[in-house]
């Protein structure tokens, strides 16, 4: 068995989500802050008449915030029924990685990275992180946007 990702940088790091969570991959449109929400959610946009909250997923991971310009795309992710907007550096390609190669990150870590991630594999001669939606959507506050 083999899993289909979509791969995209962030902070010259190679991450990957499952490709049948990927909605849509936008181009860059602004987004409208909202107040008391949490610092990784940038705010909102218009998705063909629907408001998608939009998170700067670098800050969700516990890097500094991505310094948006018109070339960072917005992967729309859908799990559980909700819809979210990820604000990523850069969009790269779909892949398949092997069951076999998928290495589980050290649970012992304290590293927030490693919190939200589903598994580590080697992608030609570099690594990519798996994303857990699961994980990154849970007990979020996001819904505050929603």
């Amino acid at each position: 068995m083999s899993y289909e990702l979509i791969t995209f940088g962030i902070a010259n790091q190679l991450f990957g989500i499952d490709i049948m969570t990927i909605r849509e991959i936008r181009a860059w449109s602004p987004v409208t802050r909202l107040p008391r929400v949490p610092d990784h959610v940038a705010g909102v946009v218009n998705l063909r008449g629907t408001v998608l909250p939009v998170v700067d997923l670098s800050i969700r991971l516990g890097w500094p915030a991505t310094e948006t310009t018109p070339r960072n795309p917005i992967v729309v992710v859908e799990h559980e029924g909700q819809s979210r907007g990820l604000i990523v550096h850069d969009v790269n390609d779909i892949v398949s990685i092997a069951q076999e190669s998928m290495q589980q990150p050290d649970a012992g870590s304290n590293d927030t990275v490693t919190h939200f991630l589903a598994g580590i594999a080697p992608l030609d001669d570099q690594m990519v992180m798996v994303l857990d939606l699961k994980k990154l959507m849970a007990a979020d506050e996001i819904e505050l946007a929603a």
